[in-house]
């Protein structure tokens, strides 16, 4: 490409229209800060004046097929976008001809025909994201460009180093901008930052980087014309500081006593619309006359913006449940003819089966995690699948859960079918952000515009001496969130079948699959197929006492059943296998018939999984009971690394037998 292509034209035509799209969003957003004062707008609300030049100079550049990441102050990189002011007012408003149908606001703005992946209230949280939709074309071959932008907040959060590394090492087609106007809230950067040359932070990661100067529209055009055309050239990301200044405080609320005032006018005299309408007008490049018209027009649209935010309805009240998962998922499996012989199969085995028979039918399949590719997997779930599929599609990652597992969301955004394994559940914790506030919320707050199906698979629980930081069973904290489907499958079968079904679901699964379950083995035909991911299952029928549990207690559980059955009680053992939703209705057809119910639960006692299945009995079964209600926990305390301790703080069979007995006066 000629040196003269990277270069701003800079005709009339073209100074009007950018000077009128600096002129729109200050008029927009200072329509805000009025709404706001008339609490019409509510919330945090953060404004983009001062920085307008950033994105004006850089979106326009963008064509249609490529991708925005905007963060909280997003609404210049909005309507730089092309959104319609009327959709993004009414988002402000909270109505439901809101661009995210009123249910993101200020801080969650969408729009999927623009491709808007939205703002991100999280600091740093929209980096993983972009990387994956990059990653998403770097897969598919096409050489889109993801622009992604971020304060310089930022740059202190693990998820901005974690997505340098991954964009970098992978070379991904991701153009970072880093909007730098010095305070992150009230902090300035001197004072967080050890090194405060950004774009120096972006060359230690080997990324092509460039600071410019954030008030010239003209010097951010210019290097977002060498930063694009270098991506589109190469595949690989480039990163641009743009030193710029917000003149308002960070948000509405904040009345800015960590900065000088006389610095906030120093910064304002370098003011980006001023300055480029001031020089425009002293080449000759438009006129007085121009400047006019297109600050009468922002005014107008504004206020025609207003009106029609003001007169938009909300969304009824009975919609409220809507679009928390997808309205359409795929029918149930129906039950198959196995006409091949059950061979004798581990559960390793079995998920391995699972993701491999997935890969091989849908090349959108790809499994991401640590040491999942040479090393085979911690628990050598995917050993030998590297050979199978190589190194793109059993991918490899570094140590960086929140990196890799909101790549894995971005790209399953982006149409691609990720399988994210996160090594042991107490390592999920890190990559927590990006499940809770991402993967779980992004098909609400975008209206139902996004969804995000990605299937996390975890290891989960104790039993291998493991200690405290190794022997977690968080699976109840996972099905406390919206948004999220649970699966906890205990059986070789239901390893294969619901990682099978759960590759299908329009919305996030996370798989908790129990350390000490690997080597177990069971019958498994080959062509056994989906399993139902929504529906409980009987292990075992019986009529004087059910026994509810899920993942690895169930063998213990099935294990005092037939304790108890020698002693004459019939235990009837439901499996649970789903926990997000559970199935409500298998749990108290058991108790209306067995009249009796322990629950165990290798989770905590004290908030605990059991705790809400037994409120969900006594709400709606109470009267089927002819017993209080018992469960079965670990006891509080960390996991100890002592064989004798580690089986104490845990539910055994002997313990869930007792407590059967003592229900039905037996002990």
């Amino acid at each position: 490409m000629t040196d003269t292509a990277l270069k701003p034209h800079l005709s009339h035509a073209h100074v009007a229209e950018q000077l009128g799209r600096m002129i729109r969003i200050r008029a927009f957003e200072q329509a805000c800060a009025q709404a706001y004062t008339q609490e019409k707008i509510r919330g945090f609300l953060h404004l983009y004046d001062g920085e307008e030049a950033i994105a004006v100079g850089v979106i326009p550049l963008l064509e249609a097929r490529d991708r925005v990441v905007a963060t909280y102050r997003e609404h210049g990189h909005a309507l730089a976008r092309g959104l319609s002011m009327n959709a993004v007012m009414a988002e402000m408003f909270g109505k439901a001809a809101g661009c995210s149908g009123g249910r993101g606001g200020s801080m969650h703005l969408f729009d999927r025909a623009a491709n808007f992946y939205g703002g991100n209230a999280i600091v740093g949280g929209g980096l993983p994201v972009a990387v994956g939709l990059a990653l998403a074309d770097h897969m598919r071959g096409e050489d889109n460009v993801t622009a992604c932008f971020f304060g310089e907040g930022a740059v202190a959060e693990g998820e901005f180093h974690e997505s340098l590394n991954l964009a970098a090492l992978w070379d991904l087609p991701v153009l970072f901008v880093c909007e730098n106007n010095h305070y992150a809230m009230g902090t300035a950067l001197e004072r967080s930052e050890s090194e405060t040359d950004i774009h120096g932070k972006a060359e230690a990661y080997r990324i092509v980087s460039e600071a410019v100067d954030g008030m010239d529209v003209v010097a951010v055009e210019a290097a977002a014309r060498r930063a694009i055309a270098a991506i589109r050239e190469t595949g690989k990301p480039y990163f641009l500081e743009c030193r710029t200044y917000r003149f308002r405080a960070h948000s509405m609320f904040d009345a800015q006593l960590y900065r000088d005032k006389a610095e906030v006018e120093a910064w304002k005299s370098k003011d980006p619309i001023t300055r480029f309408r001031d020089w425009a007008l002293s080449a000759n490049l438009i006129h007085a006359d121009d400047v006019a018209r297109l600050e009468a027009e922002a005014a107008a649209e504004v206020q025609a913006a207003v009106a029609f935010a003001e007169a938009a309805p909300l969304e009824p009240v009975e919609n409220l449940m809507k679009h928390i998962c997808a309205s359409e998922r795929p029918p149930a499996p129906l039950p198959v003819a196995l006409t091949a012989p059950a061979q004798e199969t581990t559960y390793r085995e079995a998920a391995r089966q699972a993701i491999r028979d997935a890969m091989l039918r849908d090349d959108r399949m790809f499994l991401m995690g640590e040491d999942v590719g040479k090393y085979g997997g911690c628990y050598a779930v995917s050993k030998g699948l590297l050979d199978e599929f190589g190194p793109d599609r059993i991918r490899d990652t570094p140590l960086s859960e929140a990196g890799f597992t909101g790549a894995g969301l971005g790209a399953a955004m982006a149409g691609m079918r990720p399988i994210v394994e996160l090594m042991t559940v107490n390592f999920s914790l890190l990559a927590l952000d990006q499940i809770l506030n991402t993967a779980a919320t992004i098909r609400h707050m975008s209206g139902n515009q996004f969804g995000c199906p990605l299937v996390i698979r975890m290891a989960t629980g104790a039993g291998r001496q493991l200690a405290a930081q190794h022997s977690h069973s968080l699976e109840g904290w996972y099905a406390h969130i919206p948004g999220l489907r649970i699966l906890a499958p205990a059986t070789v079968e239901d390893a294969r079948g619901m990682l099978w079904t759960a590759l299908q679901e329009p919305d996030p699964v996370l798989i908790f699959e129990h350390v000490m379950l690997y080597n177990r083995t069971g019958p498994l035909s080959p062509d056994a197929g989906a399993v139902d991911i929504d529906r409980a299952a009987i292990r075992r029928p019986g009529k004087d006492v059910s026994l509810i549990t899920y993942g690895g207690s169930l063998w213990k559980t099935l294990e005092a059943a037939e304790a108890l059955a020698g002693e004459g009680i019939d235990a009837e053992v439901l499996d649970l296998r789903v926990l997000r939703p559970l199935d409500d209705a298998a749990i108290l057809a058991s108790v209306r018939k067995c009249r009796r119910a322990v629950i165990v639960d290798e989770g905590w006692r004290s908030g605990s999984l059991a705790a809400e299945i037994g409120m969900r009995i006594v709400e709606q079964g109470f009267f089927d009971l002819d017993a209080p209600l018992a469960r079965v926990c670990s006891e509080e305390v960390p996991i100890p690394y002592a064989r004798h301790l580690e089986d104490a703080a845990l539910p055994q069979s002997d313990r869930i037998a007792a407590v059967a007995r003592s229900m039905l006066g037996r002990a």
